[in-house]
């Protein structure tokens, strides 16, 4: 067996299983802020394109995927992003993928050359996949602290010229998971000009991208970036987006690529062999989807209404702030966040995740300690029957 699987760490929902054990929960229904899996329907007119192109399960899908699907990608990014006419080809800066998290660990399988040293740095807390990805790659995961001083961004200052010169990929996630912080164009531009110095290629995990508060301020994106530093070809620059959280489709697996045309080249190459095309109907599903907003827009209504009020609910007895984006809390816990999370299902039959199982420890300290993440998935009114258990909970303690 590959000996690097040795060093997988156990998934968060695995440690709380054994951290639950033997809690039992309180006689009330269950409500779990635990899992990030959208809740709200899935689009009427995603289940119907599904069902129309059913006859396409006849054919092997291409690895590269449809061409209408490329070409609607581009567009929405073209559009979303702000990018030049014709920046993104569809034919080789494009890639759809079976959901990004196939893709985000696959992509460190491919881009990882197994030389001395080599490096994968992340942010911290962070989506257990990056870590994984670079164990599996034979690199060493580098972990860069997210801490409210420094509105929750990796400490990218921490990082010394040595170790720029190892790294070969660095996983960044805005909207963080699970902070909901934003980068700037500016911190981005940076990373482009150290990717450029040092060589590596930057991996922006985007899936919150479109799901943010005000209609006017969307979230700036890696590709966006590039190109407002002249960086059009957006070389060393790869981006990953999702329907999972944009459309609720989770289940569909349907997301995609895109951004430095080399590097693509030589990911569709491993894909090929890796044997993983997205399904016909999921792809045509994807096409419309791609090209609606309005679901969109409503689904951030939804969540507007859930942030504004559970916050109105916790903010008097939680140290607790509305995120950049994204669709989860990240607030201090009264006590040890395990135990917080222990206590909430005892008292309350409410389920969260605690922060430190979604960081590792540092020289600096677990950023994730004493805090935990909650998921405003569900529906509203068991959003805020969580939010009032939770606050009974905390004037309990």
């Amino acid at each position: 067996m590959n000996s690097d699987l040795n060093q997988l760490h156990p998934y968060p929902f695995e440690k709380i299983r054994h951290l639950l054990k033997g809690v039992a929960p309180a006689n009330q229904p269950a409500v779990s802020l635990a899992i990030g899996e959208p809740k709200h329907p899935t689009p009427d007119f995603i289940h119907q394109a599904v069902t129309e192109h059913l006859q396409g399960l006849a054919t092997y899908p291409l690895t590269k995927g449809d061409a209408h699907l490329r070409q609607a990608i581009s567009a929405w990014l073209t559009q979303r992003f702000q990018l030049p006419t014709g920046s993104i080809d569809p034919e080789q800066q494009v890639l759809p993928v079976n959901g990004t998290r196939e893709a985000l660990f696959a992509f460190a399988q491919a881009i990882i050359e197994r030389k001395a040293k080599p490096a994968v740095l992340m942010p911290n807390p962070f989506y257990q996949i990056y870590e994984g990805a670079a164990f599996l790659a034979g690199a060493e995961p580098v972990y860069l602290n997210c801490t409210e001083e420094q509105g929750f961004i990796p400490a990218f200052d921490a990082v010394s010229p040595e170790l720029w010169e190892r790294c070969q990929l660095l996983y960044i996630c805005t909207p963080g998971n699970p902070t909901g912080a934003v980068m700037s164009i500016a911190q981005l531009q940076r990373l482009i000009n150290l990717a450029q110095q040092y060589n590596f290629v930057i991996a922006s995990d985007e899936c919150y991208s479109e799901l943010y508060f005000d209609e006017t301020k969307p979230p700036v994106g890696l590709l966006q970036a590039a190109a407002q530093m002249g960086n059009s070809a957006y070389k060393h620059c790869v981006v990953f987006h999702s329907l999972s959280k944009r459309s609720n489709a989770p289940g569909m697996r349907s997301g995609f690529i895109a951004g430095d045309a080399e590097i693509l080249a030589k990911f569709l190459l491993y894909r090929t062999y890796h044997g993983c095309a997205m399904p016909p109907p999921f792809q045509a599903a994807s096409v419309v989807a791609w090209k609606d907003e309005a679901h969109v827009r409503a689904n951030r209504d939804q969540y507007r209404a859930k942030f504004a009020a559970v916050l109105e609910i916790l903010s008097p007895v939680m140290d607790v702030k509305k995120p950049d984006a994204g669709f989860y809390l990240w607030p201090v816990t009264p006590i040890d966040d395990q135990a917080f999370t222990k206590e909430l299902v005892a008292r309350a039959n409410v389920h969260i995740v605690p922060g430190s199982y979604l960081s590792r420890e540092t020289a600096a300290g677990n950023p994730g300690q004493n805090r935990v993440r909650m998921a405003l998935v569900a529906t509203q009114e068991e959003c805020i029957e969580a939010a009032q258990r939770i606050r009974h909970v905390i004037e309990q303690l």
